[in-house]
């Protein structure tokens, strides 16, 4: 798990609710080299790995945002999504935004439900 780049909380826990902070591409303090899907590989990589610290798991992510720095990446984010979610569907926005954090190509935040089904 990578260390927050500011003052916030990676994962906060609301009840039965895990909210996670956006999350890039982020390996041992870099964004990852080799572009967007490895980007959103890793970032969803990070999100796995906060929820698995708190007993969840991308099965339980029930509403996502992505930030993406250009729309015409939105098929590549899609195929490495259905890659770490397979048949699980969130709910999903997506959006284009000027710019992120380390000049990062994705950001990925997250709700996940950690409570009775």
């Amino acid at each position: 798990m990578s260390t927050p780049i500011g003052p916030y909380t990676p994962l906060v826990r609301a009840g039965h609710w895990l909210i996670s902070s956006g999350q890039i591409g982020l390996r041992e303090g870099r964004v990852v080299q080799g572009g967007v899907r490895d980007e959103v590989r890793q970032a969803l990589d990070n999100l796995s790995a906060l929820l698995a610290a708190e007993g969840s798991g991308l099965h339980e992510v029930v509403k996502t945002t992505v930030f993406l720095r250009h729309m015409r990446d939105y098929p590549i984010m899609n195929e490495v999504w259905a890659e770490h979610f397979g048949d699980h569907r969130p709910a999903r926005s997506a959006v284009a935004v000027a710019e992120l954090p380390l000049h990062a190509l994705v950001e990925i935040e997250a709700w996940a439900w950690n409570g009775p089904a």
